[in-house]
Formats: structure tokens, sequence, C-alpha cells
């Protein structure tokens, strides 16, 4: 179905993680008629990954559609977290206009800057939202002055500048144009949407230019390749050339044409200029492709992305308890899983290592990471991963590392601690603000290397009350060695099974990481030892029974509740010579090398 160009409308909502988006385009598309008044929606629509869902974060970005009036609004849920700025950069490629939320409390967080400064480089109409008005610690003004500053400080223009905020609580499903009337719908909103968007720019009678912005897969048809259309039209059957970048070009027949409707696809026989369109007969083809006339070839630029800054090694699990919980262990798993991954995500790169048993993977971030490794072991996948490395890189003789601009929000009492840790990894403070609410705001310049493994440590410093947010700051020189964990590990000598007697007995000794009943084997880190060496412990101990000692005497043994690691814990506390197993079932810790003669060996070489 080919919609008038001038009724079409292309927005892109950003915003800071959790500060309302999925919730506000929940209520977007309700309002606007979209479904029958007794049919069942689920809460946040745009939440298709159980990962999302769990997290309360939007990961990968999706599409939508909705027709308010006679207006068809195209609609893109960008990632708020900056690890999944791929995602972003490329999501903007399909967009003319962009609603900036911002929580009406934080006010704009890194990630607010980092997407709006990208939306603004897409020189994109920026419609400002201020969500959440009904907090009790709302700052309505405050927030609107901090955006404006931001604004001016990404040199926006004029007109983008001077802006007139809608106010709104996404969860109620309300907007207003003042924050003292309360209104029952997004009405306000969605008339910004239409007056101050621009439609699509559209060049008549053009032959047919589409960039590939994302991907998509069905059982039914394969691969579908998802972009807006610049010119021209497109219908089931036609032939088309696909332009990689490599110079190489490919005609293919297009199998199938689908549209959005709401968050789901339907098929349609043709899409015209300016809308969004899903193809399917693509087979070969990749992000950044151009898809245009055979007859009249013309090539769109292709997206780039900024480069990727943190690098784990992904490897077969060779562990003793290797192949029991997954289906998919075998390297050639592994690389093919890691290849698709490839395939649909800008932001990540791999690379081969001397062994045909491990990949390099490098991301844009600890979480972007944490997040493919958590899909790949939900999907049957066994693998054991490196210590989150930063990648440097040499520029005229010169060693430069990724910097990460930090901005921190803590109660007043925990300045001193934070400041003093953040300096001990090479932060250097650039301000600080007191808000006058019992809470401090600090903004660091920091390695990215300073803040792995410090966000755990940060949230004991601060008692849990602290957030801690973070945005890639560019390339400087290295700033030398920086401090890691000053704790050992407690190592488990034999394979076998924790014992409640064994447990309680080295418990004064540290922090411990399995509960009793845990299988355990020969390497297995089961512990953070009190000092800083590492210690190999026998924590399949039983207590000896004779005709004198009763064998229910373990029940009155009383141990310190065991908190497992999650998978990020893990990426944080582990040192370099420690490796993650990571199973469908398990995350246990353990030794690179697992036999204790070899790790002594390789110690005293090092040394």
């Amino acid at each position: 179905m080919i919609f008038d160009p001038k009724k079409i409308r292309n927005i892109a909502i950003i915003a800071h993680v959790d500060h309302g988006k999925t919730t506000l385009v929940d209520h977007l598309i309700r309002q606007a008629g979209t479904f029958r008044e007794n049919e069942h929606v689920e809460e946040r629509l745009m939440d298709s990954m159980d990962l999302e869902r769990e997290r309360g974060i939007t990961i990968a970005a999706k599409n939508a559609s909705f027709v308010y009036r006679d207006f068809k609004i195209n609609i893109v849920d960008t990632p708020g977290h900056s690890d999944f700025g791929g995602e972003v950069e490329r999501i903007l490629n399909m967009v003319d206009g962009a609603i900036l939320l911002v929580d009406a409390s934080e006010g704009p967080l890194p990630q607010t800057r980092f997407v709006l400064k990208k939306a603004l480089e897409q020189k994109l109409k920026i419609i400002v939202c201020i969500n959440k008005i009904d907090r009790s610690d709302a700052r309505i003004q405050e927030v609107h002055n901090e955006i404006f500053d931001l604004m001016i400080d990404l040199d926006a223009p004029e007109d983008t500048a001077d802006f007139h905020p809608v106010y709104a609580i996404a969860r109620e499903g309300m907007a207003t144009l003042d924050p003292h009337v309360r209104t029952k719908t997004l009405e306000p909103l969605y008339e910004k949407i239409i007056q101050e968007v621009p439609p699509p720019k559209v060049t008549e009678n053009a032959p047919l230019q589409m960039m590939v912005s994302n991907l998509s897969y069905s059982s039914f048809v394969g691969r579908l390749a998802i972009g807006r259309v610049r010119s021209g039209q497109i219908k089931v059957g036609d032939e088309v050339l696909c332009m990689h970048d490599n110079g190489v070009n490919k005609k293919v027949r297009i199998s199938a044409l689908f549209q959005y409707k709401v968050n789901n696809t339907v098929p349609v026989d043709e899409i015209g200029a300016g809308d969004i369109a899903v193809l399917a007969g693509l087979e070969d083809f990749n992000i950044g492709d151009t898809i245009t006339s055979v007859a009249d070839p013309r090539p769109l630029p292709r997206i780039r992305v900024e480069e990727p800054t943190v690098g784990m090694i992904f490897s077969v699990n060779d562990g003793p308890f290797g192949g029991r919980d997954g289906k998919k262990v075998t390297s050639r798993q592994i690389l093919e899983r890691l290849e698709k991954e490839l395939l649909h995500n800008v932001a990540i790169r791999m690379e081969k290592t001397s062994s045909n048993e491990a990949f390099k993977v490098v991301g844009r971030g600890e979480l972007q990471l944490a997040v493919l490794i958590e899909q790949m072991r939900r999907e049957g996948f066994e693998l054991c991963v490196s210590k989150p490395q930063v990648v440097f890189k040499e520029e005229g003789g010169v060693r430069k590392e990724p910097f990460e601009y930090a901005i921190i929000d803590i109660e007043d009492q925990f300045t001193g601690a934070v400041t003093e840790k953040m300096g001990r990894r090479k932060g250097v403070m650039m301000n600080m603000v007191s808000k006058g609410s019992g809470r401090t705001r600090l903004e660091f310049r920091i390695p990215s290397r300073g803040l792995i493994g410090y966000r755990s440590e940060f949230l004991t410093d601060t008692k849990g009350t602290g957030l801690l947010n973070t945005q890639f700051d560019g390339w400087d020189d290295y700033r030398g060695d920086i401090a890691g964990r000053m704790n050992g590990s407690m190592i488990s000598d034999r394979q076998g099974v924790a014992t409640t007697y064994a447990i309680f007995n080295l418990q004064e000794r540290g922090r411990m990481f399995v509960i009793p009943g845990a299988e355990v084997y020969q390497g297995m880190v089961v512990g953070e030892h009190a000092k800083e060496n590492d210690l190999e412990v026998n924590i399949t101990r039983e207590k000896k029974l004779t005709n004198v000692r009763a064998s229910g005497a373990d029940e009155k043994l009383t141990l310190v509740p065991v908190k497992a690691m999650n998978l990020e814990q893990a990426m944080e506390w582990i040192n370099d010579d420690e490796l993650i197993e990571v199973t469908p079932n398990h995350i246990r810790l353990r030794c690179r090398e697992l036999d204790p003669h070899k790790r002594k060996r390789k110690a005293s070489k090092d040394d």
C-alpha cells in the first residue's frame, strides 16, 4: 500500500535508560485506536526479547507503525545505553525527527547526550518531552534549563535549542503543554509530531533507492532487509540491484514485501518513497548496503559507526564439566553463532586468535558483551570467557586508550569515598554540583580500564543508592598501570561436592561463592580470599565420624548466606589469569590453567 509521502512521519524515541521510552510508545500506539477495546495487549509491546523484559531496558532497536487520523506514523524505539550505540547510529538513518524523552527528576544523563548528539549530526527535528512530572522530586524548570544547556553544548541549531517541551506522565498515557494542567490523552504529543516533524524528503520520479538499516529473520521467507525507501517504488517480483561495500553488486528478485502494523509485519504488494519497507528475497546482504534500480543504480553513503573499545576472548569450555548442560559446545558452533551476530550488529567485531578454539570479540562495552553471552547461554551454548580488556591503538608511536565521561549521582556522605576510588583509577574530576537535596553530582573523565570491575564496588561504597552513568569520550594517551582486585582467590584443589563442614571452616578466610551440595572441580574458584594471595582449599572435606560423634552434628553449623554471582559481577571480579565458565544452568569461576603445578610454573616464569 502506497501512502502519500506528505502524510508519513518517521520518528525515533531517544532517551537514557529507564526514562520511559517503551511505556510512551505503548500508549502512543494504544491511543491511536490501533486495538479493539476488548483486545488483550501486553505491557511494553516493544520489548520483544526476554532479556529486555527482565532488565527493563531496550537492547535492540525495533520498528512499529500506526495510523493517527489520516497520517501514518512510523516509530523506532532506540536503545538508551551507549553500549548499544551501534543500534542507534544506523536506526536514525530511517527517521526525520526524534522525541527526546528526559526524566523530570534526573534530567539529561550521559546516554541522553550520546543519542542526542547522534540525532543532531543527522539534522533531525527534535521534540523535547519531559516525562514523569508527577514524581515527588521532579525539578521541571531546572531540567528544562539543563536540556537547553545540553543543546548549546552540542552546537544545536537555533530553532532546535529554542524548544517548547511537551510534559508527560507516560505511565498514565497523558501529555500536556502546561505542567500545571493535567489531561487524559497524548493529543498534544500527536499534534506536535504531525506539525513539527517534517515529512520524508523524496525525489519525484527518481529511480529506487533504499538503504538496509536493520535486519530480521522469518522462518517462512528467510532473511529480511529493513530500511526506508528514499526514492522510487518497490513491488513484489521486482528485480533490484544490491550494492555492497566491497564493490560487488548483485541482482536479486523481491520475493515478498512487508510493512509494519503496530509491532508486527503484514504482507503488501508495493511500497512507495518515504515509507519503511521490509524486503525478502535477498540472501547475501549486510547493514549499509543500498537496494537500487538495475537500470539506473545510485548508491547511498554507507553507515559508519564508532569503533568498539572493549574485547573478550570467547573459547570452548574445556573444564571437567564441559558438555553436561549445553547442546552447543564445539568451536565451530561458537564461531557460527558469532558470525551470525556480526551480520546484524555493526558495533561488534571478531578477530581470530592463535588458537582455533578461541575468538576475540570486540564491542562497545561490558554490558553489550554480557548481553551477547547471556543470549548464547539461553540458546544452549557452553563457553568460557575472559576478563574484559580495553582495546589500545598506536598513533604516531604514542599508545592511546579509550576514555569514558562518567556522571555519578550520590548522597553527600559518600562523596569522599567515591572521589578517592576514582582518583586511584586515574579519573580526573571535571565538575561537582551539589543539588541541595542531600545528593551531589560528580563528573569524571576516566580511562575505560578504570571502570572495569568498579561498578559493584561503587554500589557497595554507596550502599546501593548511587547512580553511575558513562559515555565514550574519545581516545587519549595511555595513563599507566591501574591497580586491580586486591584480594586473592580460594581455589578448589580437587573434584567433588562442597560440604557444609568444609565451607563452615573456610568462611572465616574470605567470602564463599558456592553452597553445600554444589559440584566443584580442581582449579575452580570457590571464594574470594581475605588476603592478597591465592589459596588452594579442600572444600569437599567431610567430618570424620566416630561412634562418639553423631552424624547429625552438621545441622548445628551456621553458614554465612552466599549470593551467587551473576554474569556481569563475574566479569568485573575475575583477574586476567581466570575465566568464567558459562553454561545454560551455571556460571562458574575458574583458573585459566586448572592444573596447580602448571599454574605455579607459569607464575614463576611471569615473575
